[in-house]
């Protein structure tokens, strides 16, 4: 009898099995869709590395930091910014990365769901929030990669501009035309292509663009340091002026700039971390990245540095040289799209030099964008959507939503400035989730593993649950303060106002309650 009822049951299975193969109902095509995306996995240590550096070196190690360095400079030097920003590695986007590897190692899904398993469903919520906003910066980040991308091709066929009004010529023609749509459609489209096939698909490109790009840097670096007076420009990047660091506005802009180098906070690490291998280990990864990233973006600070001091030293003072690097331009771009091409065209080899400046930097914002398409894409997946379906309508609502920020410079501005900001607050919803769940239990059953030749201390439970914590609140503070003093101080009560409190209240307050109506159904693979 028993043995009849085991054949019975074994004959079930089978034809049960066949006919899920065999049948065509969308919601079993999803059901085998996640089971497959549960099970993919980075093939090597060295893929996750070189993936996860492809999220946090982007334009914001290149285009971003070393604008930053010489806006925050005193009279002697700029080394005194890069004492906050260093300390900041350590005290904010570290352990920040540790715990997003935690999660997301732990989770194995997207986002929502890996935050709602430590936090609590009712909190899943914040980890939709900390997607929408680096979401929100996908939107506009696609249109910088197009900038890149144009400029690449500029530097190839027509050669590049001699002077300042030729430089803006160039630059205003570019969008006069309406070509950064074009290039912004370009990029998703192929941003897309990439992340439709799967986490090995994103591995295998950044084993080309990551290396691609060191190499790159490197070549940079020695053309750089071999110009005439430039060692006058790394000179004033590493020397300190001590006083600045009495100026709260100092240490608002190294955090800000620190998340922005090392994507910490961003969830970018979380949603890669699902697919990290049982035996990577937490800790190691997250310094190599932190550490790694920053080694990366003092690098570009010294090319960019001793490209400029190099080549206008012998025709300028070095205050005006300042000048020159801490002006923004149209969107901040001044440094980077407007001076950058003119300087190459003044130097010995800048053809080749400008070339190599805008293929590094596209492959920077290139292997960003993976990332955050990918995570809109997983969290997607884990809602019930097919790979190929989540990837296409991801693709075209990046598309479309990113629109503005290529037609319209202030826009674009506004996003940046609204969505660079909400990583503090991303960085709170992250370190609240393991302050939740127990940042010692977090840290001894999630973060260590059998064998750890580094375990994590107990200052990193100090750091989480209490220094983040004042970090975000203290800032916070502070930059409301300057927004009402100094950036808008007639205007930072109107939400029409690019730069004002209030444009980044009501957007923060439609981003929550966006993903407060959604949460549910957000959820429905959560157990």
């Amino acid at each position: 009898m028993n043995q009849n009822k085991t054949k019975l049951q074994t004959t079930s299975k089978i034809l049960y099995s066949a006919n899920i193969f065999t049948m065509k109902n969308d919601e079993i095509k999803s059901s085998n869709t996640s089971t497959s995306e549960l099970s993919q996995r980075f093939t090597s240590k060295w893929g996750l590395i070189l993936s996860v550096l492809g999220i946090a070196i982007g334009t914001g190690n290149i285009w971003r930091f070393p604008r930053i360095a010489a806006q925050n400079g005193g009279e002697a030097g700029a080394g005194a910014f890069l004492v906050a920003w260093i300390s900041f590695l350590f005290l904010w986007s570290i352990p920040l990365i540790i715990a997003e590897y935690g999660i997301g190692k732990n989770g194995r899904r997207g986002i929502v769901e890996s935050f709602a398993q430590i936090a609590g469903e009712k909190k899943a919520w914040m980890g939709a929030f900390i997607g929408f906003v680096a979401t929100a910066i996908m939107f506009y980040y696609s249109v910088v990669a197009g900038w890149c991308l144009y400029y690449l091709f500029e530097s190839l066929q027509f050669g590049l501009p001699n002077n300042y009004q030729d430089a803006l010529s160039v630059w205003d023609n570019f969008h006069g035309r309406g070509i950064p749509v074009i290039t912004h459609g370009i990029i998703m489209i192929l941003g897309s292509w990439v992340v439709i096939k799967g986490i090995s698909s994103i591995e295998k490109a950044n084993k080309i663009l990551i290396p691609i790009l060191f190499l790159i840097l490197m070549i940079s670096l020695v053309k750089a340091v071999s110009l005439p007076g430039s060692w006058a420009g790394t000179s004033y990047l590493f020397t300190p002026d001590w006083s600045t660091l009495t100026e709260p506005r100092i240490w608002l802009e190294a955090l800000t700039q620190n998340a922005w180098d090392t994507g910490a906070a961003w969830g970018l690490i979380l949603t890669y971390a699902a697919y990290m291998r049982t035996n990577d280990r937490i800790t190691i990864s997250a310094f190599q990245t932190g550490i790694g990233n920053n080694l990366i973006s003092l690098t570009a600070a010294i090319i960019i540095f001793s490209t400029v001091f190099g080549t206008l030293g012998n025709t300028m003072s070095n205050s005006e040289v300042l000048e020159v690097m801490k002006s923004s331009g149209p969107a901040s771009t001044g440094l980077t799209f407007i001076w950058m091409p003119q300087l190459f065209s003044s130097m010995s080899g800048g053809g080749i030099f400008s070339v190599l400046f805008f293929l590094g930097l596209s492959f920077a914002a290139f292997s960003s964008l993976l990332s955050m398409i990918e995570l809109v894409v997983k969290v997607a997946v884990d809602a019930g959507f097919t790979r190929k379906k989540a990837t296409i309508l991801t693709g075209m609502a990046g598309f479309v939503f990113g629109l503005p920020s290529a037609l319209n410079l202030t826009f674009f501005g506004n996003q940046d400035f609204v969505w660079g900001v909400g990583l503090m607050v991303s960085g709170a919803f992250i370190s609240y989730a393991v302050i939740q769940y127990g940042e010692s239990k977090f840290r001894t059953d999630i973060i260590h593993q059998e064998g750890e030749k580094y375990p994590l201390g107990k200052w990193w439970d100090l750091i989480i649950k209490y220094i983040v914590p004042v970090e975000v609140i203290t800032l916070l503070v502070w930059w409301m303060y300057l927004s009402a003093t100094e950036y808008a101080p007639d205007q930072w009560f109107n939400p029409l106002s690019p730069y004002s409190v209030a444009t980044v209240l009501v957007q923060w307050g439609i981003a929550l309650l966006l993903v407060r109506m959604f949460q549910k159904r957000l959820l429905v693979n959560q157990k």
